[in-house]
């Protein structure tokens, strides 16, 4: 018997554990693979392969049931996924049933979970900035939370090299506060766009509107097409997931790089519920994995484990992760694990119309919008707010939707709607939220989920710097379009919550100090040198933008340092 059971433990060990296939986790795999380890890929959610498992992909809108809407069933079975946009009859599949998504909040908090291979890498909105040092230095000269322990100089190279593979097109500017890409040719911005470009530049010195830098490739690249990956075709599906691998995920780009190597294992359908952690070494061993469909309790082994998560379901697993050298969660020396939670907060800014330029138009769907970078707090502007936010949207014809709920009738109205309505331009603030130790989650120490894992608690909300931020991104939208000649200017200040936006972080932060972080400068639990979390979990500090191009950098860059440390003996 002991035989079989080093025999057992043999055949369920690897070289490295990478939790999660998300954006992270699928550049753990990869990386850690390419060079030279097997790994060991778990996901608690269902296989979803490349192409075949994107069901309303290639179909045509009348061909779904409910034209992409949702059913009063699926709103009342689903109140917290059918609360937003990401949940519609395209996406269903992807998520996670409310009912298996337990979750509790003192205050309300959007939480968005992926039931798949690839997590929200198949519905992610794709846009891809660099962080700069306006960013990774701010806490530090404001005397916000804790300092990065990195700065730019840091992950710039990291950048470059998975800005290679992602492949992101986009336009340099040359902006200290928005560090230019390695670009592919950037996607055409429409006609309403480029003229409001020109007098929001000309009446606004310091404010740059671009097309937005986005990991759709406007042309594939060798390091694209070795993968199989193809051009984007301008169908603006992307959430669907896409068969041409013309956007940037785990199943189209990283998962068949790490497959190429011959040295992955995917296990789907795998819920990570504890780091196993030894005293005697002061280090991880692997993890308790329950089968998500038989209930059954697995053990694997490694000298080194990737957390990629996500940020509540990393932190979560480290708050799960107790022994008695971690009795609140594994390498919650400091505290800090669960606080410092942040998300970017949205949809306040203002559209108008654009009168006349009826013979123009534009072709395909672009999946991709126009960005302006932060220009609040930057430089000798300076407001009663700390940070700042930049500008998502874009511009466009209205198409024969208009007039559905017009009253008139008849031939007029059937004739009307043959051609396009006006030209249209809208823009909304995307904002930095501050890293408030108040805001944050926690386990509840009796209720369990159907994996018997705790349930995650909520305590989050949008503050004061917040509020007064918003009335910036609201009347700069205003004064811009109105001064760009637009009519009807119309300001929006619509609902935002904390998860809304989808760009959880926080929560499991880098620091200099084991004090008062819970990982260093290279993503490692501070007291568990061969554990790394490199996913939303680690931020510091929020930025305005977008988070997902920073996660790969980051998890590149961490990788690169623990196939280093192994070969050196110290992990």
């Amino acid at each position: 018997m002991p035989n079989l059971n080093i025999e057992a433990k043999k055949a369920h060990t690897y070289d490295a554990i990478v939790v999660g296939s998300g954006v992270s986790g699928g550049w753990a795999a990869k990386e850690l693979t390419e060079k030279g380890l097997r790994v060991l890929m778990l996901e608690r959610g269902r296989q979803l392969d490349h192409v075949a498992g994107y069901d309303y992909a290639m179909k045509n809108p009348w061909e779904t049931k409910y034209h992409g809407k949702l059913t009063l069933e699926q709103k009342e079975t689903h109140p917290k996924l059918a609360r937003d946009y990401p949940y519609n009859e395209t996406t269903e599949t992807y998520w996670m049933k409310d009912v298996d998504s337990l979750y509790e909040e003192k205050k309300r908090f959007d939480w968005y979970r992926p039931n798949i291979v690839g997590g929200k890498s198949i519905m992610w909105g794709r846009q891809c900035y660099r962080l700069s040092d306006l960013d990774f230095e701010a806490n530090a000269k404001e005397g916000v939370a804790i300092d990065w322990p990195i700065r730019y100089r840091d992950i710039e190279p990291w950048y470059a090299y998975v800005e290679k593979f992602v492949g992101i097109s986009g336009e340099a500017l040359g902006l200290p506060q928005l560090p230019d890409s390695d670009f592919l040719p950037p996607m055409d911005m429409f006609f309403v766009e480029k003229e409001v470009r020109k007098r929001i530049e000309k009446n606004f010195p310091g404010r740059h509107l671009t097309i937005g830098r986005v990991a759709n490739l406007s042309a594939a690249k060798e390091a694209q097409l070795g993968v199989g990956r193809g051009p984007c075709q301008y169908r603006n599906r992307c959430a669907m997931g896409c068969p041409f691998g013309a956007y940037f995920s785990t199943q189209s780009a990283t998962l068949p790089a790490a497959a190429k190597t011959g040295k992955l294992t995917l296990r789907p359908d795998s819920v990570v519920r504890e780091i196993v952690f030894d005293p005697a070494t002061q280090k991880a061993t692997g993890v308790r994995v329950r089968d998500a469909v038989t209930l059954e309790d697995i053990e694997y082994f490694a000298p080194v484990v990737f957390v990629c998560a996500s940020a509540i379901a990393s932190t979560a697993l480290l708050m799960n992760s107790k022994s008695d050298r971690f009795p609140n969660g594994l390498g919650n020396d400091s505290g800090e694990l669960g606080h410092n939670l942040m998300d970017h907060h949205f949809r306040a800014g203002a559209s108008g119309v654009w009168e006349g330029d009826l013979d123009r138009y534009f072709y395909g769907r672009r999946a991709n919008g126009i960005y302006m970078p932060r220009y609040r707090n930057v430089g000798d502007d300076k407001r009663d707010y700390l940070r700042g936010f930049g500008y998502q949207g874009g511009g466009g014809r209205q198409g024969w939707e208009r007039n559905v709920a017009e009253l008139s009738f008849g031939a007029e109205l059937k004739e009307e709607l043959t051609e396009p309505g006006p030209w249209t331009m809208g823009l909304g603030g995307f904002g930095e939220t501050l890293p408030y130790h108040e805001n944050r989650m926690w386990l509840d120490p009796e209720k369990r989920d159907k994996w018997g894992l705790p349930l995650v608690i909520f305590d989050a909300e949008f503050r004061d710097n917040e509020k007064k931020m918003r009335v910036d991104m609201m009347e700069d939208a205003r004064e811009m379009l109105e001064t760009a000649g637009l009519k009807n200017v119309q300001v929006v200040n619509g609902e935002s919550y904390p998860g809304t936006a989808i760009h959880e972080m926080g929560t499991a932060r880098m620091g200099r100090d084991p004090k008062t972080s819970v990982l260093n400068g290279n993503n490692q639990v501070h007291a568990v040198k061969n554990v790394f979390v490199t996913d939303g979990a680690c931020m510091t500090s929020a930025s305005c933008v977008n988070p997902s191009l920073t996660y790969m950098a980051l998890t590149a860059r961490a990788v690169d340092f623990a196939v280093a440390e192994m070969k050196k003996g110290n992990l």
